[in-house]
């Protein structure tokens, strides 16, 4: 396979994955240019194994979005709307008490919950929102609120981003989701998603809750307008903020959907470029301990072929995703921990079922696979 390797043109590429040495950006642009999955998906699976041997993660949890009246209406979403639109919604802090009460009986570890940047809901509706699903399961492990809504909160409280995160903790805030992180280009910003916080922002919202020790996600939304390189900008920020903070815990490639949105002459991202996306995050993002090929977006089989891409962890049972599936997504809005557990031996791969800090919480093994 190695000749394979330097046939394809990285056998530099291939000693400094062997060595543990950091990819360069141009080392980054030949593999985005390349053609060659095979290649890269091998490359990828050298770094996968160093950092997670052959165990494969998900997570038994519940999404939640509260609300999807947004005043930003970025151009490559389908679930913001504004106030009083059709499929406008805002649930009130009962109604969420009551979603999670639902499912009480379901082992579900974490609760999932972000929404869009509401104009009216005062600030003390999310602290709440926190404590009343903290009241309904007290053990629940709550991830919310993307770093664009931790500067929305920071404003609504009228305090500092740190002072803001520290409320949210005491509420039952345990962790930060990636989203918002779309690309951090000013150009792409302009053109798709003028409103929302700035790349720069984002990211320093992000180690500020990391210094305030709150681990974080971090994501790429690609397939729309941006180029490789900006791809390649966009994760060597990330990379270099994991230098300064080391909190995030896991990079989430983010297939575009453009249905429903205001990019629907768009074309849906191709399965080369899913799987290259994942494989090129797995070998440039080298202080990331996991990426993520997160079925919602991808589908189940795409995601199942990732395991072998660079991919450790195909997110969880999810339960109810409404945000890409108003952008068109088919995939189901669930999928039961059996499953995963089957799509993770059939690839050949050790299930693990974690919690959302990614500490274990069983082992399944491999038994079964064909």
């Amino acid at each position: 396979m190695k000749k394979y390797i330097e046939q394809a043109g990285f056998g530099t590429i291939l000693e400094k994955v062997e060595a543990g040495r950091r990819l360069t950006h141009d080392d980054g642009l030949q593999l985005y240019r390349s053609h060659d999955i095979l290649a890269l998906g091998y490359l990828a699976d050298i770094v996968r194994t160093r950092l997670n041997g052959d165990r494969a993660y998900f997570i038994y949890n519940q999404h939640l979005n509260y609300s999807n009246i947004c005043t930003n209406l970025c151009k490559f979403c389908a679930f913001g709307k504004e106030k009083g639109a059709d499929k406008a919604y805002e649930m009130t802090v009962e109604e969420v008490r009551q979603k999670v009460r639902d499912r009480l009986d379901e082992p579900i570890t974490e609760v999932h919950v972000v929404g869009g940047i509401h104009p009216d809901l005062p600030f003390s509706y999310y602290v709440e929102m926190l404590r009343g699903i903290r009241e309904v399961r007290p053990d629940v492990h709550i991830q919310a609120f993307t770093c664009v809504e931790i500067a929305h909160l920071a404003g609504l409280a009228g305090t500092s981003v740190g002072d803001t995160l520290e409320v949210l903790k005491e509420a039952g805030l345990g962790s930060i989701p990636g989203g918002g992180a779309e690309v951090f280009s000013p150009r792409i910003r302009r053109l798709t998603c003028e409103k929302k916080l700035a790349g720069n922002d984002w990211l320093e919202i992000a180690k500020t809750a990391h210094r305030h020790g709150l681990r974080t996600n971090a994501t790429m939304l690609y397939g729309h307008i941006e180029t490789i390189e900006e791809r390649l900008e966009h994760l060597a920020a990330l990379r270099q903020a994991q230098d300064e903070t080391g909190g995030f815990l896991a990079f989430i490639p983010l297939a575009f959907h453009p249905q429903n949105t205001g990019m629907a002459s768009l074309a849906k991202t191709s399965g080369i470029d899913d799987l290259k996306n994942i494989a090129v995050a797995r070998l440039f993002l080298d202080n990331f301990p996991h990426i993520k090929a997160y079925w919602v977006m991808i589908g189940p089989k795409l995601a199942q072929i990732a395991l072998s891409f660079g991919a450790d962890d195909m997110d969880g049972t999810v339960k109810e995703e409404v945000i890409t599936h108003m952008a068109g997504a088919d995939t189901d809005q669930a999928i039961g921990s059996t499953i995963l557990v089957r799509l993770i031996r059939e690839a050949g791969r050790v299930p693990v079922e974690r919690d959302t800090l990614y500490n274990v919480l069983r082992v399944h093994g491999t038994e079964g696979v064909m």
